[in-house]
């Protein structure tokens, strides 16, 4: 479900249009997040470490406000529930676009996860479905890479609101404290840093409950 905002009466409208005249209204922020009690847990649990941070980070998303907001033919919409659309690798080094729904109990996400890791994998393309909402984010794991900035591909022509998360490879320090980037790509149109922190302090939240 979704519900458009009455931008007349939305604090950010000025942003907003000011914002969506550039020809790149994203902005991107990178952190480092600790990420030891969090694969502690999923080590335990017998879970996937990926699954189980992309869980926390639609936890996290769902968790702030902003993060709902989308733009549609120059209105702004509210939606109910984000979800995302990994990037999912196969056994070639291709990857597909996914649809991974956010339910806020994890064995019921971990379930409906894994069809769709398994649907994407046996299935050949870039686009391996039709995408007709954008009550999404767009998702990566890099776990290749502890990088310390991220850019994406984009086409300026194409609107896109949604945001971009991507992950980076987890590091074991000397202490045995475990880290990992996360950058976060938004529309400023939509939200500010301070939005993104509050994200970013949502999901340190999570990983360490």
């Amino acid at each position: 479900m979704k519900t458009k905002l009455d931008l007349n009466n939305w604090p950010r409208k000025e942003h907003f249009e000011f914002f969506s005249k550039f020809e790149e209204p994203f902005f991107g922020i990178t952190a480092t997040i600790d990420c030891t009690k969090a694969y502690e847990t999923a080590k335990k649990k017998g879970t996937s470490f990926f699954l189980y941070y992309l869980h926390k980070t639609l936890a996290a998303v769902n968790a702030v406000e902003n993060f709902h907001y989308r733009i549609s033919e120059g209105e702004v919409y509210r939606y109910d529930k984000i979800d995302a659309s990994p990037t999912l690798t196969r056994d070639d080094n291709t990857f597909g676009f996914s649809l991974v729904e956010f339910f806020p109990d994890y064995e019921i996400f971990e379930a409906k996860a894994k069809e769709e890791i398994e649907r994407v994998r046996n299935t050949p393309g870039l686009f391996t479905r039709s995408f007709e909402v954008d009550n999404l984010i767009h998702f990566s794991a890099i776990p290749w890479v502890d990088f310390t900035s991220l850019s994406h591909a984009r086409s300026f022509s194409f609107p896109d609101s949604c945001p971009k998360i991507s992950i980076g490879k987890m590091v074991v320090q000397h202490n045995g404290k475990r880290t990992m980037a996360v950058s976060v790509h938004v529309h400023h149109g939509l939200m500010d840093g301070l939005h993104v922190g509050e994200f970013f302090n949502k999901f340190q939240e999570l990983m360490d409950s």
